[in-house]
């Protein structure tokens, strides 16, 4: 069983619910606090023993792209009396080798796969969306990872969510529960009505070399290749399975997931926990 060290992150999405500001900026790099989401995930992967990553790009996002790239010579002269400032920029993405490719036209998640094909080659492989923001105590691509060791397949990172929010995501139908792993047979995006479970998948992957060949057979609608066909095809092969993680979700494309994970961070860091607590409390009033 070859082992998983090669991971992607689509960054295709136009990031419309955060207009104006993504006319100018992805929501990839919109920062919490002082940090881009991206770099989060980034690290998320490292520290899930992921050493090559694959960024795929839409056009108008070149400054992720300039984001991971060394630090300009006008920046490093400018810091050159903030050493802290200057080490933080300078090893940015630096524990793996971070490539980008470019997805010309914005043809839905399966097409974004496919820009992927050269560099995953015959391996399985991480599949992060570039603005699900995860935080656990086990990086939750590891407990992907793991759990692929234990039982090779395409794998779905899931959550149960609330019935009312189902129709925000796929949902998949569990035919057998065994602790966090879900079989599953087939998966309703985004339902209106009687979703299958609660069981919503959330923006992680382990996807095998044979998704390609899947996708490859996908219809496309509306101009769209869809990824979640391409799976759904495998369920039906017993060759998928769902893997219900730890860890708490921000859903950085919507803006209240983005507010939560401003403010819940900022009572994390020592720097300013204390002032914005009073800050708060101040304001609650």
């Amino acid at each position: 069983m070859k082992k998983i060290r090669k991971a992607i992150i689509p960054c295709g999405g136009l990031g419309t619910r955060f207009l104006p500001a993504t006319k100018a900026i992805p929501k990839e790099i919109l920062p919490i606090i002082d940090t881009p989401v991206l770099s989060y995930i980034t690290d998320e992967l490292i520290d899930s023993g992921i050493d090559q990553i694959l960024i795929i790009l839409g056009k108008g996002k070149e400054s992720i792209r300039d984001y991971f790239s060394a630090p300009k010579p006008s920046l490093e002269k400018a810091l050159e009396n903030k050493p802290e400032l200057y080490e933080t920029i300078k090893y940015i993405g630096k524990n793996a080798e971070i490539r980008f490719a470019m997805q010309e036209h914005p043809r839905g998640s399966g097409d974004a796969v496919m820009c992927a094909r050269e560099f995953t080659a015959d391996e399985p492989f991480v599949m992060s969306n570039g603005d699900d923001l995860i935080v656990s105590e086990v990086p939750v691509a590891k407990q992907l990872i793991d759990a692929y060791s234990k039982l090779p397949a395409l794998i779905l990172g899931v959550q149960k969510v609330a019935e009312s929010a189902t129709n925000m995501y796929g949902i998949i139908n569990p035919t057998s529960i065994d602790g966090r792993t879900v079989w599953c047979d087939g998966m309703v995006e985004k339902p209106k009505s009687d979703p299958p479970s609660l069981y919503a998948a959330l923006g992680r992957y382990i996807l095998t070399p044979e998704i390609y060949e899947r996708i490859e057979r996908v219809t496309e609608i509306n101009g769209e290749v869809g990824l979640t066909d391409a799976i759904c095809a495998m369920m039906k092969d017993n060759k998928v399975y769902a893997y219900e993680f730890e860890g708490k979700r921000y859903d950085m494309g919507d803006k209240f997931g983005a507010l939560t994970a401003t403010v819940e961070f900022a009572l994390k860091r020592a720097d300013l926990k204390d002032r914005f607590t009073q800050y708060l409390k101040t304001v609650l009033k």
